[in-house]
């Protein structure tokens, strides 16, 4: 319980922070933070750590805590959180969370990059899916999934329409916690102009790597194409 709590109290802090409600950019102090949530120091101390911890404030010795600008200007949608990497628990934009469309769901075997990058043999078969995300009616990214069958066997449209991880976490108490990604763009196909509403000359943003469980086993290549407007990633570096 107090784990949700303090993920609420971020998420009505972030709500604040981009409604403009703290003009002097400076947030109250821990004691008037409590007082208004009617938490404990506790959730409030915890809640501002993990702010501080991925940029979006900064403690100031002997001033106070203060919002990063640079948090307001360039917010990120990718916003991991929380005991796993699913895009549609972690991909945000003011509050709002993904929709999700399917585009695709079949089995295939295993290309020879599949098989390098899962760590199959050629009849270790996989799911492709392939799913459009929206935030409210708006696309945002055509996400391209492929998941081995030995890994999963159950999966279906209900599940897939979803959250895949959520659904891998709840039934087999098994998580995805790591990935190695890379972010890069390129000029936009037919396909992006059609689903992400680009202009012939407008570039699309990429996003693939590999998917791993939290016992070292990767469970998913995926290849995430962006409108180039949403591609914003912001990362906090601390030097100890």
């Amino acid at each position: 319980m107090t784990q949700f709590v303090y993920k609420q109290i971020i998420d009505d802090l972030k709500m604040k922070i981009f409604a403009g409600e703290f003009a002097d950019m400076r947030l109250p102090d821990e004691r008037s933070l409590s007082e208004t949530y009617q938490v404990s120091r506790s959730s409030i101390k915890r809640a501002l750590t993990k702010m501080e911890s991925v940029g979006i404030i900064f403690k100031k010795r002997g001033s106070g805590t203060f919002i990063n600008p640079l948090y307001i200007k360039n917010e990120s949608i990718f916003n991991y959180e929380g005991s796993n990497l699913g895009v549609t628990d972690n991909f945000q934009m003011h509050g709002k969370k993904p929709k999700v469309k399917v585009l695709n769901f079949e089995v295939i075997p295993p290309t020879k990059e599949l098989q390098r990058d899962l760590f199959l043999g050629p009849h270790d078969f996989v799911y492709k899916i392939v799913r459009l995300r929206l935030f409210d009616d708006e696309p945002f990214m055509i996400e391209t999934g492929y998941i081995p069958i030995k890994i999963v066997q159950d999966l279906n449209q209900t599940i897939i329409e979803g959250s895949i991880f959520n659904y891998l976490e709840d039934s087999r108490n098994i998580a995805v916690t790591k990935s190695f990604l890379s972010i890069f763009a390129e000029p936009s196909e037919p396909e992006d102009q059609e689903l992400l509403h680009l202009s012939v000359n407008e570039p699309v943003g990429i996003m693939e790597g590999i998917f791993f469980l939290d016992n070292g086993t990767p469970f998913e290549f995926s290849h995430m194409r962006f409108h180039y407007k949403y591609l914003k990633f912001n990362t906090f570096v601390s030097v100890h």
